[in-house]
């Protein structure tokens, strides 16, 4: 069991950095890429609500650090990572485990997580390690965040649903 799980993380974080890297759209603010759009965060989040906090976390660090090395955009900060890590260790930590999760359990997990890291840190660090000013990265972050929250939620949830319950594959807890 330990050995499928391992394989399901290195799987996403492989997905997370396809995603991130090369399958996003990406903004430019002062030479430097300011907001990422793209479905990267989406492989972090579904290996928190399927395996915790703990894997959420390991899968969100390798995929920012495999990623950086396979594809720099910009210096390496470690804060990013940090933030990666983040994004898997909270959607599981934000609800309450349960049999089955509705579509609400998801967008709550989804939505804090995503206004924590990418409506909120992300800039943040972008304006103090980076020095890019604070307006020009936070108006499409936010309008970038109401778009995929909702998204991230409704394909979590249909990918978990299909993984688990659909496929009866088991890899719960």
């Amino acid at each position: 069991m330990v050995v499928k799980r391992a394989i399901y993380i290195a799987f996403l974080s492989g997905l997370s950095i396809v995603l991130s890297r090369i399958l996003s759209l990406r903004i430019p603010i002062g030479g430097i890429e300011g907001v990422r759009i793209g479905f990267g965060p989406l492989p972090i989040i579904i290996t928190s609500f399927l395996f915790g906090p703990i894997e959420g976390a390991l899968c969100g660090a390798i995929s920012d650090i495999l990623g950086y090395f396979i594809n720099p955009m910009g210096p390496y900060v470690p804060a990013f990572t940090i933030i990666s890590m983040m994004r898997g260790i909270l959607p599981s930590l934000l609800i309450l485990r349960r049999e089955k999760l509705s579509f609400k359990d998801y967008l709550i997990g989804v939505g804090m997580t995503q206004v924590l890291t990418s409506m909120f840190l992300v800039p943040l660090t972008l304006h103090f390690v980076l020095g890019l000013p604070l307006k020009p990265v936070l108006i499409p972050a936010i309008i970038s965040q109401v778009i995929l929250i909702p998204i991230y939620s409704f394909l979590s949830m249909e990918i978990i649903n299909a993984l688990l319950y659909r496929l009866r594959i088991g890899i719960v807890k």
